[in-house]
């Protein structure tokens, strides 16, 4: 059986390695299509249109950057009369609406849609240790689950499609709070002169602690934000997604807007491409430090 997978970047790329680590026959296709090399130098076949792609598979997984990228890509005139008996797995972050109206468009052209989004960065990705969340039926996830623990060993079954979608989103907006917290504070001490093992020290031992604080505190404490595993405008795209579902369920976002608002500064500041932790550089830029 043939897996297609279109987009290839930083996350889809070392999704499809898994792929071909597992066995599968890939069949890639990326808009850029210089970033298929090193998957058809690993053993893929690169195609050249989405036509192309649907035609040669029976499965198709999604890795794109938002649902506008997945209709211009996927959803138009020519690959309409194609998704018929086809199952689309979505797999980026989307939002929970944008995943329901997929589902609904590919339903009625006669394609099996449901989304399996994945939380982790670069190094899970390429180990398998994702965590895969499944919006879908039972029986889809049954059906699929084999492939998709060539990804992360034991898929979670969330519920029907949006749900999965929608705790994914619910992640990423803790990922963008938790560090923009704890770049507020690292900053705060440094800045009133206390050493910084001795912060985390502290913080360590307290149930205020998160892992994630150690991995992104050399990159703050250095301002080393280059080779991003997530950067900072993937970043700032999933809170706003957040904000606006957020937002039509009547939940207060004022939190969610102040870390657009650093976020956003960070962009300002040249970081869209860098990784997200160079959010520290906006909430004190570099003239400022002693």
């Amino acid at each position: 059986m043939s897996i297609g997978i279109i987009g290839t970047g930083l996350m889809g790329q070392p999704m499809a390695q898994r792929l071909l680590a597992a066995g599968f026959d890939v069949v890639a296709y990326n808009r850029t299509a210089t970033k298929v090399a090193p998957l058809v130098a690993a053993g893929a076949t690169a195609v050249t249109s989405p036509v192309e792609l649907v035609r040669a598979c029976e499965v198709i997984v999604l890795m794109l950057t938002n649902a506008a990228a997945i209709h211009e890509t996927l959803l138009t005139e020519d690959v309409h009369p194609l998704l018929a008996g086809k199952t689309i797995i979505q797999m980026g972050t989307i939002a929970p609406s944008d995943s329901r109206t997929l589902h609904k468009a590919l339903s009625d052209l006669g394609g099996s849609y449901f989304e399996a989004p994945v939380l982790g960065s670069i190094p899970e990705a390429k180990a398998g240790r994702l965590i895969v969340m499944v919006g879908s039926t039972s029986e889809q996830f049954d059906q699929w689950r084999s492939l998709l623990q060539a990804f992360g060993s034991e898929p979670k079954y969330i519920g029907t499609v949006g749900t999965a979608a929608a705790v994914k989103l619910a992640l990423n907006q803790l990922i963008g709070s938790l560090t923009t917290a704890f770049a507020t504070s690292l900053s705060f001490v440094q800045q009133q002169g206390v050493d910084v093992d001795s912060f985390m020290g502290i913080l360590r031992t307290s149930a205020l602690y998160a892992p994630t604080f150690d991995k992104k505190l050399d990159r703050m404490v250095n301002r080393h934000y280059a080779n991003p595993n997530f950067p900072t405008k993937h970043l700032q795209k999933d809170m706003n997604l957040f904000q606006t579902e957020a937002a039509n369920l009547r939940i207060e976002t004022s939190l969610v807007q102040a870390v657009q608002t650093v976020l956003q500064q960070a962009i300002s500041l040249g970081y869209a491409d860098s990784d997200y932790s160079a959010l520290f550089s906006a909430i004190v830029p570099e003239e400022r430090d002693d």
